[in-house]
């Protein structure tokens, strides 16, 4: 026994208080503690996945019947009387003809129909003027188009498949019902009893509708040959300039200020304003792409370069902050390693850092974009809400014509008037979840090929 432990006074003794296994009244608190905290954790769960599943029916049960179409199946004879009158089957003499023209094919062909098929229009209190509404008001638009395309076709008689009315089409779909129609003044109840019986007799089907992914936007009496695909084209027009422009120039930013920048104030000031441009309201940059490239520049409003070039400047402090976070998340070891086998410091960057970080820029990159791709203000701003019908060019001359945006277009059609509009809106929507889906699951894909351990 040393003097240090003879003279230390003797510990009190302290009373034994029972068993480890023994549940104290302090014991009990925390463990109810933990048990609230983890019932706190199941219930927010519960309720983000709730009102995940109420949004997710929301739009699948109003924009599923979007990709269904009905339509009007007909044997249409062209006449040559009426559509190529020289009989020398001249394209721009045929081309002269408007759709004025085409209405008195679809009238005859609705009557030979119903004849056919042994449906008396006025058994239902009907005209033939009234069968023939019908039929979508896009019918002689297509039967023109047709033609034009088909010019061979003149004095033939072909099947065609028209676009019923979209009040007709609400109705198979459940939107119109016989209540509705008494107080629609664009449909009647006897046109809807016309519509079973057409349909019946087989002329009247529900198909899958491939114009609405392909056709372009429709005006606000043709609502059900509206489609998104100008505003397909649009928005991956300007995913190419926002990939182009954004993901080199986020990349070469964020590594010089990782590994080559020096410490300063001026470098500080940079890495502030990166940070506060990420936390800047999209519409700022709408306004700042409005004042800039439109204004200033000249260059076209509603044209995917402008969009593109908006949507840049948004994306690039997302991918330079995921960027930097990939670059800091290499550990030094690897540069020191690189710079000790006599690696100069680009080498050691871009032939050990980069790959490595690699994953991380990718997934940042593909998110940004998935961002961008859902922005709809700063697109607003540039004048990306205008009525497109012609599709863009290829590239690089599409990029300066007008066109349109999924989430524009979504914007566009819930502000007209007519339901089917709204079933169109929501349509876009079930796309527009599919493209970002799509690139989410595919940042995990990249994430998880070049993922490298050390």
């Amino acid at each position: 026994m040393t003097d240090a432990t003879a003279n230390s006074p003797a510990l009190p003794d302290r009373k034994h208080s029972g068993s480890l296994m023994e549940h104290t009244a302090r014991t009990r608190r925390r463990n109810n503690a933990e048990k609230r905290f983890r019932a706190y954790g199941l219930a927010a769960i519960g309720i983000g996945l709730a009102a995940l599943i109420v949004l997710l029916v929301s739009i699948l049960s109003q924009g599923l019947p979007a990709f269904s179409q009905t339509f009007v199946t007909m044997k249409v004879y062209l006449d040559p009387a009426k559509l190529d009158k020289s009989g020398t089957r001249d394209i721009e003499q045929i081309k002269k003809v408007s759709t004025f023209g085409y209405a008195p094919l679809i009238r005859a062909a609705m009557q030979e129909t119903m004849t056919a098929n042994g449906i008396d229009p006025e058994k239902f209190g009907l005209s033939e003027k009234a069968a023939e509404e019908m039929i979508s008001k896009e019918g002689a638009a297509q039967l023109r188009n047709f033609v034009i395309a088909h010019p061979d076709q003149i004095g033939q008689t072909v099947e065609f498949k028209f676009l019923a009315d979209s009040r007709i089409d609400g109705y198979f779909k459940g939107r119109v019902s016989m209540a509705s129609a008494k107080l629609d003044s664009n449909v009647s109840p006897a046109q809807l009893q016309l519509a079973d019986a057409l349909k019946k007799a087989g002329v009247l089907k529900v198909g899958f509708n491939w114009g609405f992914i392909t056709n372009p936007d429709a005006s606000e009496n043709r609502p059900e040959a509206a489609g998104i695909g100008v505003a397909i084209i649009g928005s991956l027009y300007m995913m190419i300039i926002v990939l182009c422009l954004a993901l080199p120039i986020g990349v070469a930013a964020s590594i010089y200020l990782e590994e080559f920048a020096p410490q300063n104030w001026f470098t500080d000031l940079i890495e502030v304003n990166i940070s506060n441009l990420a936390a800047v309201p999209s519409i700022v940059f709408g306004i700042l792409g409005l004042a800039i490239f439109i204004n200033w520049a000249g260059l076209p409003q509603s044209a995917p370069i402008v969009g593109g070039l908006v949507l840049t400047l948004m994306t690039l402090p997302t991918i330079i902050i995921s960027t930097r976070a990939s670059l800091k998340s290499v550990p030094p070891s690897i540069r020191d390693a690189a710079l000790g086998v006599g690696a100069s410091k680009m080498q050691s960057v871009f032939h050990h850092v980069l790959p490595l970080a690699m994953p991380g820029i990718l997934t940042g990159t593909i998110i940004g974009l998935a961002q961008a791709l859902g922005e709809t203000a700063p697109l607003m701003l540039i004048g990306m809400v205008a009525f497109v019908r012609e599709f863009p060019a290829a590239p690089p001359e599409g990029f300066f014509d007008p066109a349109s945006a999924l989430p524009v277009q979504v914007y566009n059609w819930t502000q007209r008037a007519d339901p089917a509009f709204t079933e169109r809106a929501s349509g876009a929507i079930i796309v527009l979840l599919i493209f970002l889906l799509s690139m989410n699951f595919l940042a995990i894909i990249l994430r998880r090929r070049f993922e490298r351990r050390w």
